[in-house]
């Protein structure tokens, strides 16, 4: 398997998940369009459009930093054309970006509930749309969605409804995206992890390094993205991976090594019964 010369376009790709997708598709001479906000180092959020660059080259990708809102189309159409300009075409979205807020409904600013639903819901059906007359030029075409399996059990909407909404419709774009492109060779699928992951999300919400001891590296997850961003477009749509499920499936026997601290019991991440 390998992703050299693929041109990848992923959002939220300076830090955490998104960045060691790229790293990991870099490692084969990826070429990779970074599309995320900061561009300015931040006390709680580190990583860059540029650090994440630098870190890209080192491997051995090729990278190019757009600074890049997914709530504006005319910033997401100029990203896009930018990449596909740069480097010949697109083969693989990325859909990383995302917004999160654990609160409940009263306590959910209507700002919160939009910024959610802009980034997360809005915006991964946004870049598909913008990314699919590229993407049916490509040899294996790929759009992949952090997001979880669709699960109606009300444990995962009462403590955080407008979060859940949110979440789930960015994997209601991988249900409803997978059946509407399969004519067209797409494939769309959606990963998430088993447990939590060790990112500034968890330990900026979920209780500091405590909470990050507790959690699995973001390589678990490059590693599920990077087998089946490697899988025969035609044959592989439609799904609802977990990172976990597609590495043993892969034939990885010890999962030990994606732990922050190996023998700790790990947190079992959202919408997972």
């Amino acid at each position: 398997m390998s992703l050299k010369d693929k041109v990848l376009f992923i959002t939220g790709a300076s830090r955490g998940i998104g960045l060691a997708i790229a790293l990991k598709a870099a490692a084969d001479g990826a070429r990779i369009a970074i599309a995320a906000k900061t561009t300015v180092e931040h006390a709680k959020l580190p990583g860059t459009i540029f650090s994440a660059a630098r870190d890209i080259e080192t491997v051995g990708g090729q990278a190019l930093p757009i600074e890049c809102d997914i709530r504006s189309e005319e910033q997401v159409q100029a990203a896009i054309a930018k990449c596909v300009s740069q480097f010949g075409g697109l083969d693989i979205l990325v859909n990383n970006a995302s917004a999160i807020s654990l609160t409940p409904t009263d306590k959910t600013e209507m700002k919160r509930y939009d910024l959610m639903h802009q980034v997360n819901a809005r915006g991964t059906f946004m870049c598909s749309k913008l990314a699919i007359e590229h993407l049916e030029k490509a040899a294996n075409p790929h759009i992949l969605t952090l997001s979880p399996p669709l699960n109606l059990n009300p444990r995962w909407f009462g403590p955080h409804v407008a979060y859940t909404m949110a979440k789930y419709g960015m994997s209601m774009c991988t249900l409803g995206m997978a059946a509407e492109l399969k004519s067209r060779g797409i494939a769309v699928n959606s990963l998430w992890p088993e447990t939590a992951i060790a990112t500034a999300a968890v330990q900026n919400l979920l209780g500091g390094d405590k909470a990050m001891q507790a959690c699995r590296t973001p390589d678990i997850v490059a590693d599920a993205a990077y087998w089946i961003l490697n899988q025969p477009a035609r044959e592989c749509s439609g799904n609802f991976f977990i990172d976990s499920e597609v590495l043993t499936g892969a034939g990885v026997k010890d999962l030990d090594r994606y732990a922050v601290t190996p023998g700790v019991k790990l947190i079992a991440d959202f919408f997972l019964d």
